[in-house]
């Protein structure tokens, strides 16, 4: 794992690389370069003043003479928690509520119609101390819960369809707990939602403990701006996850994550890039950020022993990648992964079919942008 004065590999090649040759590298790292999109003062400013990042990139596409093009914007949010794991649960829920309004509010500013944040972004992901309280008493309806009614508000609010994380109480089957994507429309009505296929059992990621594999199988969700899917964090080290989704129609594939340096360092920038280029879609990764700690001391079931869980990091910031395999600029290089932030973007939809030719069930126009 880098170390903490080791920021980024963007900022690593830029530091050290002549121009032209980070211009060569940068194209067979990431493929055809984006275009910076130019988003509002008035969000820039926004941003600035309640201390989180913006930034947007668009991909661009050949006009077509016959369609009208299908043009989606996407934001991803990435955010810390406000208050300290010790602190109430009411008050640690209201707080992230308070922090996620504020960043939602900038999205709508420019122009954002599906919003994505990360993993459980309703609470600490506590998930590693595998004790039962406080932790399960964040668990909420994913139908008519606390935050899935805030959501509601919010979605309808900035007309933009809101992909919200939880834990998952199901009262309807004994109060199961389950880790779940609730997916709201830009009307504020709940169209579904979707839970996590694969559950990781590695060192702090015993989450056995509170939750088991999913059992909703790959649903797609037909908003008004394209097809929408969720493979909740774990999932991305399964390449027939990715496969599922896109065989039952998604355009968009989102992964909102919860991991650490150490386990998935290497691939955080590889997995997502492989099944927008395998399943021809777009893919949009994002992670948490910020050290989180706990109380009590826990241990992981691997030796070692830990009180404090440094989710996100500096070297897995959110992205977007093409159909193509072209990623989307990353949104900031953070020292230590402590730094909040937002990444939109827009998408051509259309894009999707039109990038291969002969390719099965996957057959499209043979369209180069």
């Amino acid at each position: 794992m880098a170390g903490p004065e080791w920021q980024s590999l963007e900022q690593c090649l830029e530091k050290h690389l002549p121009p032209d040759d980070l211009s060569q590298v940068k194209r067979i790292l990431y493929g055809k370069q984006t275009r910076n999109l130019d988003l509002p003062r008035k969000a820039l400013e926004a941003a600035s003043e309640r201390n989180f990042e913006l930034k947007g990139y668009a991909f661009g596409a050949a006009k077509e003479q016959q369609r009208c093009p299908q043009i989606v914007r996407v934001g991803l949010v990435q955010n810390r928690i406000p208050l300290p794991t010790s602190a109430p649960v009411a008050e640690q829920v209201s707080a992230l509520h308070k922090r996620i309004e504020e960043i939602a509010e900038v999205a709508a500013m420019c122009g954002v119609n599906i919003i994505c944040f990360q993993e459980a972004w309703n609470m600490p992901f506590a998930f590693c101390t595998r004790e039962k309280l406080p932790w399960t008493e964040f668990a909420e309806s994913a139908e008519d819960g606390l935050t899935t009614r805030f959501c509601q508000k919010l979605a309808k609010k900035h007309n933009m369809v809101v992909i919200s994380p939880i834990l998952e109480r199901d009262r309807d089957h004994g109060g199961v707990l389950w880790n779940t994507a609730v997916v709201i429309s830009n009307s504020g009505l709940v169209m579904g939602k979707t839970r996590k296929n694969h559950i990781p059992r590695v060192g702090d990621f015993n989450e056995s403990t509170y939750y088991m594999e999913g059992n909703l199988g790959h649903p797609v969700f037909q908003t008004q701006f394209g097809r929408i899917a969720v493979n909740i964090c774990y999932g991305r080290h399964h390449p027939l996850n990715w496969l599922m989704y896109s065989v039952n129609g998604a355009e968009i594939i989102f992964n909102p994550s919860a991991t650490i340096g150490e386990l998935s360092e290497s691939m955080w920038p590889i997995e997502a890039r492989n099944a927008a280029i395998a399943n021809h879609c777009f893919t949009c990764a994002l992670n948490r950020v910020g050290q989180e700690h706990y109380p009590n001391e826990f241990t992981s079931g691997d030796g070692k022993k830990g009180m404090d869980f440094p989710v996100g990091g500096p070297h897995r910031p959110p992205f977007y990648l093409l159909p193509l395999g072209r990623v989307s600029s990353t949104a900031w290089s953070l020292s230590l992964g402590t730094k909040e932030g937002a990444l939109t973007l827009p998408f051509l939809c259309m894009y999707c079919g039109s990038l291969w030719l002969g390719c099965g069930s996957f057959m499209g126009d043979h369209l180069v942008p």
